[in-house]
């Protein structure tokens, strides 16, 4: 293949409702296959929620019982990882013939995960965030090594960081090593600065970015997460978005050449990378 169309959706959940938010979602995704798009990259915490705002009764040292109620609801609306909804995504993407990336809040055990799921189009791989940010600790748990995974797929290997994951110069090395060429960013992060995190990720790992993300209203069509979802070639040239103004489906046709134009001058994991003085090395053990 020598170009791809990709998909940036943008939309955001119904708080404690997947049904509804799978509806959503299943909209766009449609919409985005109708558009030409092999690849389709949905936003963080989509399927589950990303709770802006609400501080689940906490303070240090203290959990009100109003709060545990909150959780309570919110861990309902989480999915089991397989479970009926991605065997509805599955059955979505194989309908369609594309692949996705979707963030979902994950109910394991007693623990939730923010998730990344890889359906091509069978659910293959999933991602768990590896460090929740700030008050994201007191609902979520951490990932570990054993999910970060590069999927290949015909027009290149997908991998997924999620929000503030973006931040890991780490975990960035650690999959461009892996070969990542499409690296999908589900994310809630609406501020200007992502943008600026987003051109960089493209021009350090010379590789395509697709990021997802919310666009949230409350009741009162307060705007919460105000979006920014965008794709970036690998010279951090911007394809399409930011988009601001409300949901919506970006598309852009990748010249899969582009990758090979870029690191001609810059390779992350090969003429640039002096492995005679630095060494990175990755636990990949399966925790929980």
């Amino acid at each position: 293949m020598s170009t791809v169309v990709v998909a940036a959706v943008q939309v955001g959940s119904v708080l404690f409702d997947t049904a509804a938010t799978l509806v959503k979602a299943e909209h766009y995704v449609r919409e985005a296959a109708a558009g030409g798009a092999r690849l389709v990259v949905l936003p963080e915490a989509l399927l589950g929620g990303y709770p802006k705002g609400m501080d689940f009764g906490v303070t240090v040292g203290s959990r009100s019982p109003e709060g545990r109620e909150l959780f309570r609801r919110y861990r309902e609306a989480a999915i089991a990882v397989p479970g009926p909804e991605t065997a509805r995504l599955a059955e979505l993407a194989a309908e369609l013939t594309v692949d996705l990336v979707v963030g979902v809040i994950e109910r394991d055990g007693g623990t939730l995960y923010c998730t990344a799921l890889f359906f091509t189009p069978e659910l293959v791989a999933k991602h768990r965030k590896l460090m929740p940010t700030a008050a994201e600790r007191y609902l979520w748990g951490q990932g570990d090594g054993s999910t970060m995974h590069a999927v290949p797929t015909p027009y290149g290997v997908l991998g997924a960081a999620i929000c503030w994951e973006n931040y890991m110069p780490l975990f960035r090395q650690a999959m461009y090593t892996k070969g990542v060429e499409l690296w999908c960013a589900p994310t809630v992060d609406d501020r200007d600065q992502w943008q600026a995190t987003m051109r960089h990720v493209a021009l350090e790992g010379r590789c395509f970015v697709i990021s997802a993300n919310q666009y949230l209203t409350d009741a009162d069509d307060r705007v919460l997460i105000n979006g920014g979802s965008t794709i970036i070639n690998p010279l951090g040239e911007i394809l399409a978005g930011p988009a601001r103004s409300g949901e919506t489906v970006l598309l852009a046709e990748l010249d899969l050449a582009d990758r090979d134009r870029a690191v001609f001058d810059f390779d992350p994991v090969g003429h640039y990378s002096r492995p005679d003085i630095f060494t990175l090395t990755v636990d990949e053990t399966r925790r929980g």
